[in-house]
């Protein structure tokens, strides 16, 4: 075992001696991978972004409830006697105005996409009081909150960053109603910062909803106290109810998006590949027929097959590596924290979200690389090891 393992490395090391002559073929092999590796990482990473920014939207101890067989708020409906309900069930936190329980209206509003100018749908909030202890976490960054009762609107940061006509000051019409701007907030990067908030009870007449609302989102008492609360809705027979923990509704709702783009990314990845795999194909051709007296010689001075195929591979893998680290340092530079918006098909509004080139992503690429090194080189390698010895010592 020593002595193959000692003739696979003196044999490898021969060749990648060799490399700078015929570094112009080394050097396109490299660049194939590394384009590869460069658009899946880039792809995949908008799923990552998309999937972190809904990922991060919800809490354990809060719950969405929904119409029963709504998939989501927009397909959902409550009058008021029912939100009331709602808030009052066992398990609802207290809050030092009331329940923690929050009714809202959830409609779409025509807002351009500063990138193209086109109109895109934006999610449009009406909320209660109670909404902004719902959401301890969301803070004024701009400007300051709407006033109870006045056609006034705030805007998430990441709407603000990637729609236009929603800077503070800025006058909207949506529905029958011209809504100002009078401040941004933010979630710490969540969906709700793709939102725009209004006061439900000025939202409700400008769309003539009178008086319904599409969810209620409530705290609980704790994590535990979800099968409580569930479990004394869906028994109460004046309420018709799916109730859904708020982190287990985003997840959900990041599912059909995520699965359309990973495909994509996968796809391509696999189109691109195959071409890659034949630009390593050519180079380990090259290489084995340049060291065609080479090899033989080593084989005749007592080399084995197997050291001389292991050695083709190590250079096809090396050239691999060397493309996914040039690949995916370029993705991370161009991609990772690049911001943009994009539609979220359970509700047909836009998601504000940044792309994220995670650690995974980086590994898939590298491991796909070298997938591609290992089909590019065996081949070749198979060649070199099988040339009868006698013939290729006479070539000139």
């Amino acid at each position: 075992m020593g002595s193959w393992l000692a003739q696979i490395g003196a044999v490898t090391w021969l060749n990648l001696r060799n490399v700078p002559q015929r570094l112009g073929a080394s050097l396109a092999t490299v660049v194939g991978v590394a384009g590869v590796v460069m658009v899946m990482v880039g792809v995949l990473s908008m799923a990552s972004g998309f999937e972190s920014t809904l990922a991060t939207t919800g809490r354990d101890d809060a719950a969405l409830v929904l119409r029963a067989g709504a998939d989501s708020e927009l397909s959902s409906g409550f009058g008021l006697e029912e939100t009331r309900i709602i808030a009052q069930a066992p398990g609802v936190r207290a809050g030092k105005e009331g329940a923690l329980a929050s009714a809202e209206l959830f409609v779409i509003v025509d807002v351009p996409k500063r990138s193209t100018g086109t109109d895109v749908n934006v999610p449009m909030r009406g909320v209660q009081p109670a909404a902004f202890a719902v959401r301890k976490e969301l803070r004024i960054v701009d400007g300051r909150g709407f006033e109870p009762g006045r056609n006034e609107v705030i805007v998430g940061a990441a709407a603000a960053r990637e729609f236009s006509g929603l800077e503070v000051g800025a006058l909207r019409r949506w529905g029958e109603n011209e809504w100002k701007v009078v401040g941004h907030f933010s979630t710490g990067g969540t969906v709700e910062d793709s939102e725009i908030w209004a006061d439900v009870k000025v939202l409700q007449p400008a769309y003539r909803r009178g008086n319904s609302f599409q969810s209620v989102r409530v705290v609980l008492d704790s994590a535990d106290a979800f099968a409580t609360f569930e479990d004394s809705l869906t028994a109460d027979p004046r309420v018709n109810v799916d109730v859904i923990r708020e982190s287990a509704y985003y997840a959900q709702q990041s599912r059909l998006m995520i699965s359309i783009i990973r495909s994509l990314g996968y796809a391509i990845a696999l189109l691109m590949g195959v071409g890659a795999v034949f630009g390593a194909l050519n180079t380990m051709y090259m290489a084995v027929s340049a060291r065609g007296r080479e090899i033989a010689t080593l084989r005749a001075l007592g080399f084995g097959a197997g050291p001389v195929v292991a050695s083709v591979l190590a250079e096809s893998l090396l050239l691999a590596a060397v493309g996914a680290a040039v690949g995916g340092g370029i993705a991370f530079a161009l991609f990772n924290g690049f911001q943009a918006a994009t539609i979220n098909f359970q509700t047909f509004s836009q998601v504000a979200f940044s792309f994220a080139v995670t650690p995974d992503l980086l590994l898939q690429g590298t491991v796909f690389a070298l997938v591609m090194g290992a089909l590019g080189g065996l081949f070749p390698a198979l060649r070199a090891a099988r040339q009868p010895v006698a013939a290729a010592l006479r070539r000139v």
